[in-house]
């Protein structure tokens, strides 16, 4: 049974489920809030932030979105905590904090 993912949400059915949950499209993790599976939150110290973008490309879930050339605050949803954008931040202006 082969499931565009296009048509699958979260309010889907299990009937309309690929077996093995198999995604036969790429960019799909923008379809399901993967967020809720973080145990460390980035904290944004704007404060600090002096906007050299280093840590949006870095991101491997495009959470730190870059708008006329200004980072925004982080797309939680998505975020899966990793930290890699507070170990490229050279200010400091991204903190990890377990849970949140």
């Amino acid at each position: 049974m082969r499931t565009d993912i296009h048509s699958i949400n979260e309010h889907s059915g299990y009937q309309e489920l690929t077996e093995g949950l198999m995604m036969f499209a790429g960019g799909t993790s923008k379809y399901f809030h993967t967020g809720e599976w973080r145990t460390n939150t980035p904290v944004f110290h704007e404060d600090l932030c002096k906007q050299c973008l280093l840590c949006a490309p870095v991101c491997p879930d495009s959470c730190i979105p870059v708008k006329e050339g200004r980072r925004a605050a982080f797309d939680l949803d998505h975020c899966k905590g990793c930290g890699i954008c507070a170990n490229v931040c050279p200010f400091q202006a991204i903190e990890m904090k377990e849970g949140l």
